[in-house]
């Protein structure tokens, strides 16, 4: 890894510039509790400041490289400026280059919120239990900005003098009040929590309990012992405690936390496409093959195939599932019951499936479920 980049007026330090200047209305926006679009607000305008960070180190280490081309070596153009790398690509690219600033929870917080923001972007969402649902994310994908800005181009472009810790309402509930608000989620909102479920359990321990992947903080007041000219707010870091330290804090967060469930092995009873095809073929009148299944999969929109510009995490979750670990997708048992009694049931047929694939045809899968 090269030392800190040392900045003079120019493209670079323009770049550079924009992406703070996205990430501040960020936090600003998020900070405000009456802004409408909060998180969604936040989630874009972040994505954007750490877009335009990799631009920045790009520009100054390859030039003007990180641009789209076609196969005729023109660049690809959009609305008539040049396409650059989006988010996901300038992160592969990066890691190419460096090993090191990346973590593997870094990325993981990062590829979460290009997964969200894909979520979210085309929904109205309004529910306020989300916004807490992925504060610790919030908050990671925010110290993370900043530390990988600081180890690039220096503590100058640092942000901690800019930010305040926001303040919080007290926000006392019954149990019952927050059944009442778990039973009234809208559709959308039960399908992004539902994404951010199966992205956490996704995650190995290590990169899930890692503060890069999400912040965890408990808040508690200090009534005691406090010098007058003590901060009122003291950030303490986890790498920094002694062990003595770290063993008195997992006994304070076994007491006050709110309990999570995290499964250890997480596609228990999930099934691969061979699996697929297995336990289908053992109940179908007439078998399919791996390219029916990738018909089937393909039309009813159940996951995106290899050829389609899609998010990887765009499933229908009521039959699969990314599993990011092994960059590969897994099937619930609804998937081959449906598929048996489709086609079994004359629904639909192979010869059907293979030409609406062909056309590359969608289909409403529930236009095809037994009443």
């Amino acid at each position: 890894m090269k030392n800190v980049m040392k900045l003079r007026i120019g493209k670079t330090k323009n770049i550079i510039e924009s992406s703070i200047d996205s990430a501040l209305p960020a936090v600003e926006i998020y900070n405000k509790p009456r802004a409408t679009f909060r998180r969604e607000g936040f989630i874009t305008l972040m994505i954007i400041a750490w877009t335009k960070l990799f631009h920045a180190y790009f520009n100054h280490e390859i030039g003007s490289k990180y641009f789209y081309k076609e196969k005729n070596k023109r660049y690809t153009k959009v609305d008539g400026e040049r396409k650059a790398w989006e988010l996901k690509t300038c992160l592969s690219k990066f890691k190419e280059r460096n090993t090191s600033i990346i973590t593997q929870a870094i990325e993981a917080n990062l590829i979460f919120f290009v997964g969200l923001r894909n979520k979210i972007e085309h929904r109205h969402v309004t529910k306020s239990e989300l916004d807490s649902l992925v504060f610790g994310e919030c908050q990671s994908l925010l110290y993370n900005f900043e530390n990988v800005l600081v180890k690039l181009f220096g503590e100058n472009y640092a942000l901690n003098e800019n930010l305040v810790y926001a303040l919080q309402f007290s926000k006392l509930r019954t149990k019952e009040q927050q059944q009442a608000n778990k039973n009234i989620l809208s559709k959308e909102v039960t399908e992004i929590r539902k994404y951010i479920d199966d992205y956490r359990s996704s995650l190995t321990d290590d990169v899930f309990n890692s503060q890069e992947y999400s912040i965890k903080l408990i808040q508690i007041p200090k009534i005691s012992n406090t010098n007058r000219g003590d901060a009122a707010i003291e950030f303490v870091r986890w790498d920094q405690l002694s062990q003595k330290d770290k063993e008195n804090y997992n006994k304070i967060t076994a007491i006050i936390k709110d309990k999570v469930i995290k499964k250890e092995v997480v596609n228990a009873g999930k099934l691969k496409a061979g699996d697929v095809l297995k336990a289908a073929n053992n109940k179908l009148k007439s078998p399919i093959n791996h390219h029916d299944h990738k018909c089937l999969y393909y039309t009813f929109s159940i996951r995106p195939t290899k050829d389609e510009q899609k998010d990887r995490f765009d499933t229908n979750v009521d039959y699969c599932h990314y599993d990011e670990p092994h960059n590969d997708y897994v099937y619930k048992d609804s998937w081959v019951d449906f598929i048996v009694s489709a086609l079994n049931e004359g629904r639909i047929s192979k010869s059907d499936i293979r030409i609406f694939y062909k056309k590359r045809m969608k289909k409403d899968i529930n236009e095809y479920i037994k009443k």
